[in-house]
């Protein structure tokens, strides 16, 4: 008897060093249906994939608990190549087609047609010879399948973004036995034709029995093309729901709406009327994170965010004011332009900047704890230095004292100030991060991610240092971060960058549904008339 699901994944449970990011998730697919897998970012949507999949990542860190069915059946995956032979294939959110290689190439990659041959008869498959007829034959029938009339002969590379998605999915469909697709975010390079004209083809392709999980931010696609959702949130199942009976606005709803006592928020604040920095017509050419045009005024005083999902810009405020990527429009601060792209200039107009990349850009990880402490200090503001016979040098005594200080302010978890940064773990390294950027006693700080990757303990210690900041000095302080509760935790106000602009400044108080259709890049209107 045939199994009403195609797919059951039962109580999966995954740890990652002793950090759970799935807990006990439980989600079924049937046959020749659509189903949407949602969340925020850091939800567990893409370790739940990795699990099916097979992915390396889970196995070469102690696995995960939990069962796998396939039509009822209880199977091992333990490699993609496992999951490909149970006819589970995956559109990856990044391409993963070979440029200088034809449509036909990429589609049948590692699954050529040999031609028969004496020597193939006699040494096997790696004697054969391509038939590259035959490949461009199967090749042209898979794409009509997909709606895309095109020459298979036809270079990769030279295709748009739109083309390259259709490709992807035709190389899942060419395998002989694929029944079920996972769709990581397959639309988000696509125009909104383009992503219509897709999910189409997705749906005609249910018609044949195959089922796809599709990964998404974008809400209203859920409702108009899948037939039902699983909604996980902090690696825990929310619910199972039929698209039809759920608005967009409750989706959003369960999936924000985490555990954030927004009734233990300090009363709203009355901001200053003095505008310290406005960003007008601001855009940034950062890989993976572009901005465009983006305006908005930041109050002096004020604790600013900047929220939204992975890849959707935000990343590229910071740095495009700092001058770390190309960048256009006008940056004002107090009133003057700035130059955003002289960071060193920048620097010494007291605006102060802890990166997302605390290892790459933010920290000297072969110097001391000292050294990474007072070197922006020392060279934008010439602090901790002294003269001997009129000659300047690092004052090695002052600098090591107020290291010492910041160590013990910051709890900096080390065996002392000459410690080197790169053995630090990674909270005490963003502890550093910020306790430099703090030294230069800044009218306004950028702070990037500052609590990723880091423990419950150590996140508390940055933002309550953060807001004894602002609340000392009144210096703005920016942040970044994809963590939204702790955003509504601190900040006065929150930007919503999604694809590449700002689509709403909220209140942290404002509604939880709001947040999420902001995020997903759904008006309320449309949130609400579903």
């Amino acid at each position: 008897m045939q199994s009403e699901f195609v797919l059951e994944m039962k109580g999966i449970s995954k740890e990652y060093f002793g950090n759970p990011v799935l807990k006990d998730v439980s989600i079924r697919v049937r046959p020749g249906e659509i189903m949407a897998l949602v969340g925020e970012n850091g939800a567990g949507k893409s370790t739940l994939m990795n699990i099916l999949f097979g992915m390396p990542t889970i196995h070469s860190t102690n696995g995960f608990k939990g069962e796998i069915r396939i039509d009822g059946e209880t199977v091992q995956i333990s490699s993609p190549l496992d999951a490909m032979r149970h006819g589970i294939g995956m559109v990856h959110q990044e391409f993963m087609l070979i440029d200088d290689y034809e449509i036909a190439e990429n589609v049948k990659l590692n699954r050529e047609n040999l031609k028969k041959g004496i020597l193939r008869k006699l040494f096997g498959d790696k004697a054969g010879v391509l038939d590259r007829r035959a490949m461009k034959e199967e090749t042209a029938a898979t794409l009509d399948e997909v709606g895309l009339n095109i020459d298979a002969a036809t270079h990769t590379g030279s295709l748009p973004v739109g083309y390259k998605q259709f490709i992807e999915i035709a190389r899942e469909l060419d395998k002989n036995n694929v029944r079920l697709i996972v769709l990581d975010e397959p639309t988000a390079v696509l125009t909104e034709k383009e992503a219509e004209k897709f999910l189409q083809c997705v749906q005609e392709v249910t018609k044949k029995g195959i089922s796809f999980i599709f990964i998404t931010h974008r809400l209203n696609e859920v409702k108009n093309y899948a037939n039902h959702m699983a909604i996980l949130r902090d690696g825990s199942l929310v619910g199972e729901y039929d698209t039809q009976d759920v608005s967009v606005r409750k989706i959003s709803e369960l999936m924000i709406g985490r555990s954030v006592d927004i009734s233990q928020l300090e009363e709203e604040r009355k901001l200053s009327e003095e505008i310290i920095l406005e960003l007008k017509d601001f855009s940034v050419d950062m890989p993976g994170e572009f901005l465009k045009n983006a305006s908005v005024q930041i109050h002096k005083g004020e604790i600013f965010g900047f929220a939204g999902l992975a890849g959707h810009g935000k990343a590229a405020v910071a740095n495009g004011i700092m001058g770390l990527y190309p960048s256009s429009g006008e940056v004002i601060l107090n009133g003057e332009p700035l130059n955003a792209s002289d960071t060193l200039a920048t620097l010494s107009k007291s605006v102060a900047f802890v990166s997302e990349d605390r290892r790459g850009v933010g920290l000297l990880l072969d110097e001391s704890i000292e050294i990474n402490v007072v070197i922006s200090a020392l060279r934008v503001k010439n602090q901790f230095l002294k003269k001997i016979a009129g000659i300047r040098f690092y004052d090695k005594k002052a600098g090591r004292k107020y290291a010492e200080k910041m160590i013990q302010e910051f709890d900096i978890r080390c065996t002392g100030a000459s410690q080197h940064t790169r053995s630090l773990s990674g909270g005490n390294q963003q502890k550093v991060c910020i306790a430099r950027a703090m030294t230069l006693k800044p009218e306004v700080l950028l702070v990037s991610e500052p609590t990723r990757g880091i423990d419950v303990g150590a996140k508390k210690r940055i933002l309550d240092a953060l807001t004894e900041m602002n609340q000392s000095t009144g210096a703005a302080i920016i942040i970044t971060s994809s963590e939204l509760a702790e955003l509504r935790s601190i900040c006065d106000r929150i930007a919503i960058v999604t694809e590449g602009g700002i689509t709403g400044i909220l209140k942290p108080s404002d509604e939880d549904y709001r947040y999420g259709l902001l995020m997903s890049g759904v008006s309320e209107e449309e949130g609400g008339c579903v």
